[in-house]
């Protein structure tokens, strides 16, 4: 029956979650393998279930056991009302995330848009943009080729046209576009190594360290480097955005005005939290140092 099923996810994963978190997973899982509503789900413990279900239900509960975060176990994630493909090769995308994508849709309605976004992992905020803004040229960079993959993968699912291509922005030759862009966003790696005691054991063992973590040393390391190319390859009246570590909103602040970029701006998320930056062209009277 189900209510066995939902016995054993709290029995095995009790090392891992908390009771209500452990309810919540097993909602989704259910949802998803036995192609029930919630409500269903929660209403109709006394099911019966097929072997086969139950297989495909002890196979995700086998990977949510041995630390594999759910979207991974799944092999999806929701994003901003669509159903991306993930593994280990992409960051899980985030609601924070999702908040960066509807500033940028609140903000610029313009005709014909270049985008580009730098460090695409999933290909969830290009692909957010360019359904919302269907006239839009998208480009998006990533250092990973398997990043790449999932992404262009995604697009297709998403009937959306984005222009992938594969670059490091901290390459000093690095073959970027040489054309201007209405719109720069990144979501770059942010998490200082000091934080990883924090971080839940699920993360830090399956998501892309590459793209998580910069140097404790040099914690603006991809936001100037990306503020450097945006310089060069914003056009009149663009705008970059970031999504940010809320520690270093301030500093982030200070080196873009620095560079010259107008109207810096750090933006909270729902929590309250710094957790955006958005600006617009840099002054060309301001030297790059």
């Amino acid at each position: 029956m189900l209510k066995q099923v939902e016995n054993e996810f709290l029995n095995r994963l009790g090392h891992l979650y908390d009771t209500q978190e452990i309810k919540e997973i097993f909602l989704v899982v259910a949802e998803e393998i036995l192609g029930l509503s919630r409500s269903n789900v929660i209403l109709r413990k006394d099911l019966e279930l097929s072997e086969e279900d139950k297989l495909k239900l002890e196979n995700v509960l086998a990977s949510l056991e041995s630390g594999i975060p759910l979207q991974y176990a799944l092999g999806y994630a929701w994003f901003y009302g669509m159903k991306l493909q993930v593994n280990e090769a992409v960051l899980i995308p985030r609601p924070e995330t999702e908040e960066l994508v509807a500033l940028i849709l609140k903000e610029n309605r313009l005709e014909l848009p270049k985008i580009i976004d730098i460090g695409t992992g999933s290909g969830c905020i290009p692909i957010a943009i360019k359904k919302h803004l269907k006239d839009a040229e998208v480009w998006a960079v990533d250092i990973s080729s398997k990043a790449l993959e999932v992404a262009a993968t995604n697009a297709k699912n998403e009937n959306c046209v984005v222009n992938f291509m594969e670059a490091d922005i901290l390459s000093a030759n690095n073959s970027l576009l040489r054309q201007k862009f209405d719109i720069i966003v990144s979501n770059p790696p942010y998490i200082t190594p000091s934080e990883k005691a924090a971080m839940a054991s699920h993360v830090l063992d399956h998501e892309p360290h590459v793209a998580l973590f910069i140097p404790e040393e040099e914690p603006l390391l991809f936001y100037k480097a990306i503020a450097l190319f945006a310089k060069e390859h914003l056009s009149k009246g663009g705008k970059l955005y970031f999504e940010i570590n809320r520690r270093f909103g301030k500093e982030l602040q200070s080196m873009l005005e620095g560079l010259g970029f107008a109207d810096v701006k750090i933006h909270q998320d729902i929590y309250g939290a710094d957790r955006m930056v958005s600006c617009g062209i840099a002054r060309p009277d301001v030297l790059v140092v």
